[in-house]
């Protein structure tokens, strides 16, 4: 069983408990603790250093999960750990020329890729049997793989390019409480010089997902947006296939990629060319979801367990896995929530505990609140340095109170307990706000998330009623990585979870899951009939989610958020709080033409500087200007890389006054190149941006 740790500082545990370490050191890395066959504690490293789906070096992670449980590594009976590319040759103490917690005497076992994801989706499954599905970008070379059997391979491996092909899908068969491979199928590395191609291995689903996001949206962070396009998209607009299904083999077509020549190269292209954009983002989907179902297809006649546990990358693709579900014959499907790298500690550490020390299985309650809580006293203090800002009451019935503010149009931060483990808040670390209220998504998605206008917001919903409002058939949806059609009949009351195809990414909720959370919608529904609030996770874009007490409350002061619950601590913004001028603090990828610039709070002091390299008889020679900045949070100073007058004159004008179109028409500058010096100065903390209000300048209510 999987169990969350009390709420404490330090978590004190007898030493005869038995814990084994896992630790992912890909990208989205990530370090888990169990104990005795248990979860009780993981973390992801970008949660702890702030940078999105921050790996590699597992140090900080490892440490922190150690601390909060109160051991030390000598306590650890097995360390368990996978990296992406190679398998820990150089050694288990350092990484990456860094050093790690791990020592010569440390027992350690490295294992692949695939099979990391393979034990993260069978050990909490809760199947006794089952079939483990993973697909994902790229997994590790063959020649590093520890689980090929003979007959497995599907199609072949050249000879003498063992470390050129790379684990594409895997697929495995429970025996007792381990897994069997069943099938392997590899790709080799991309090919460079094309205008479109896969970033790492050639016929991989999840990078072909990958490059197309890339297209769309100049970057690889977020894929999970090309699928929120998607229903902005028409069906029709490209007749030709991404994939060649033959042979049990989705291969990549790469002659057709040609036909894709129009990267959006700023936010600005994308929405000036929004039809098109959706309609490659739709096209993508389809040929995605067409390529996963063939394939597990193919694999289900191998191993015809009518349990499927499965992971993965793309296993986040919350609408193909709709269609695994009712189309590929499984009974029972279990998805781990963290079905990207991060949740490749977890299948580390349940490797160690099944596989290498060969103990029982223990049965998991599936939970995702893995993180550790932070005590009473470190939210009263992180509530209380906020001073004059805020307004603070402890609630007698914080389900209840929180309701009824949802209920009057307010937009609440809830944050308790132990955050989720994965990239979904699923009640411990949301943002809550009414699902019918009119305005109130555009409004979240601009002066909340900071985010696309088409992103869509999930529903919460108590599980009991979900067939109510939902198509879901009776499935319940515990980990929101699932879609679903929103009844026709409902689809204006909830309006704001409503997508643009009418469906719903959809997220259950029962007592036993997480029992407050639980009654606050049952509190709100008593009020509007409506058991089902808007869920999304609490933070904005380009941000990891708040970990910390801390963390919450900066990010509560700095955007339009109307409230803020800790634990029973309700928190309001004081009438008289000094003016922030609205500020939306850093970490804006890319901005938009109508943002308006501000000057980080980060920022000390802006200096133009002059280097003098030499004098001579006739005066000084070679003098150079630069602006250089100094920090408020942080000692040291940075050089701003870009020509010093034009740089002072865009700060001048970063007066809350100015959007980007008005400066880059006053300094006769190309505003797609203006938005990408910002985007790099904010993700620098050196820009903040001014919030913007909704059209009728107010909040909805």
């Amino acid at each position: 069983m999987v169990t969350c740790l009390p709420v404490c500082d330090n978590l004190s545990m007898t030493n005869s408990r038995a814990y084994v370490l896992g630790t992912g050191l890909s990208h989205n890395g990530s370090v888990c603790l169990l104990a005795d066959g248990e979860v009780v504690l993981a973390i992801e490293k970008e949660r702890l250093t702030r940078e999105k789906h921050d790996g590699g070096n597992d140090q900080a992670a490892m440490q922190y999960v150690l601390d909060r449980a109160g051991i030390t590594l000598d306590e650890v009976a097995l360390v368990v750990q996978n990296e992406n590319f190679g398998m820990f040759r150089d050694g288990n103490t350092q990484y990456e020329g860094q050093d790690r917690l791990l020592t010569e005497a440390t027992r350690v076992v490295t294992i692949s890729h695939h099979l990391a994801h393979a034990y993260s989706a069978f050990g909490p499954s809760g199947f006794d049997q089952a079939s483990v599905f993973v697909v994902d970008g790229c997994g590790n070379a063959y020649e590093d793989c520890i689980d090929i059997a003979p007959g497995t391979l599907v199609g072949d491996i050249p000879p003498g390019l063992e470390h050129a092909y790379y684990e594409k899908d895997s697929y495995y068969a429970s025996q007792g409480g381990t897994l069997r491979t069943v099938a392997k199928d590899f790709s080799p590395w991309g090919a460079l010089g094309w205008p479109l191609t896969p970033p790492s291995t050639m016929h991989s689903s999840g990078c072909t997902y990958q490059t197309f996001s890339r297209y769309v949206f100049g970057d690889f962070s977020d894929n999970g947006k090309l699928m929120g396009l998607a229903p902005y998209g028409r069906p029709g607009r490209f007749d030709f296939p991404i994939f060649e299904l033959r042979d049990g083999r989705a291969l990549l077509c790469r002659e057709n990629l040609k036909t894709f020549a129009s990267p959006a190269k700023s936010r600005t292209a994308l929405k000036s060319n929004f039809q098109y954009y959706a309609d490659v983002a739709h096209y993508v989907q389809k040929e995605i979801e067409d390529a996963l179902l063939y394939t597990l297809r193919d694999r289900f006649e191998r191993s015809s367990s009518r349990n499927l546990a499965y992971a993965g990358g793309v296993a986040l693709n919350a609408v193909a896995n709709t269609r695994i579900l009712r189309e590929a014959g499984f009974e029972r499907i279990f998805i781990q929530p963290a079905a990207g790298d991060n949740g490749l500690a977890i299948g580390c550490a349940y490797y160690g505990w099944l596989q290498v020390l060969d103990r029982k299985r223990v049965r998991s309650n599936r939970t995702t609140y893995l993180g550790a809580s932070y005590p009473a006293d470190r939210i009263r203090r992180a509530i209380a340095e906020a001073g004059v800002e805020v307004e603070v009451e402890r609630s007698s019935d914080v389900a209840a109170q929180t309701a009824r503010l949802l209920a009057e149009g307010k937009v609440v931060a809830w944050y308790r307990g132990g955050a989720e483990f994965g990239p979904r808040a699923l009640g411990h670390r949301s943002i809550l706000a009414h699902p019918g209220l009119p305005g109130m998504r555009d409004h979240i998605n601009t002066n909340i998330k900071f985010r696309e206008d088409f992103r869509p917001f999930a529903p919460s919903v108590i599980a009991h009623e979900a067939a109510r409002y939902f198509d879901c058939d009776g499935y319940d949806s515990p980990y929101m990585i699932q879609v679903f059609d929103v009844r026709p009949q409902y689809r204006d009351q909830l309006v704001n979870v409503v997508h643009e195809d009418g469906s719903s990414r959809l997220h259950t909720v029962t007592e036993e899951s997480e029992p407050t959370y639980f009654r606050l919608l049952q509190e709100f529904g008593a009020l509007t009939g409506l058991p089902v609030l808007l869920n999304t996770s609490l933070n904005k874009r380009g941000m990891p989610i708040v970990e910390t007490p801390e963390e919450a409350i900066s990010f509560f002061l700095d955007c339009a958020l109307d409230v803020i619950v800790l634990d029973d601590m309700v928190v309001t913004k004081s009438q008289s709080r000094p003016a922030r001028g609205d500020r939306v603090r850093g970490l804006i990828e890319l901005p938009s033409p109508s943002d308006i610039p501000l000057i980080g709070m980060r920022i000390a002091s802006l200096a133009l500087t002059y280097n003098l390299t030499h004098a001579t008889p006739d005066g000084i020679q070679d003098s150079g200007e630069e602006i250089i900045v100094s920090f408020n949070d942080t000692p040291g100073t940075y050089k701003i890389p870009y020509p010093p007058q034009i740089a002072m004159e865009f700060f001048r004008m970063c007066d809350n006054a100015h959007t980007y179109t008005d400066i880059a028409s006053r300094m006769q500058l190309n505003i797609d190149t203006l938005l990408q010096i910002a985007g790099t100065l904010s993700q620098k903390g050196l820009l903040d941006h001014a919030a913007l209000a909704t059209p009728n300048g107010t909040t909805p209510t």
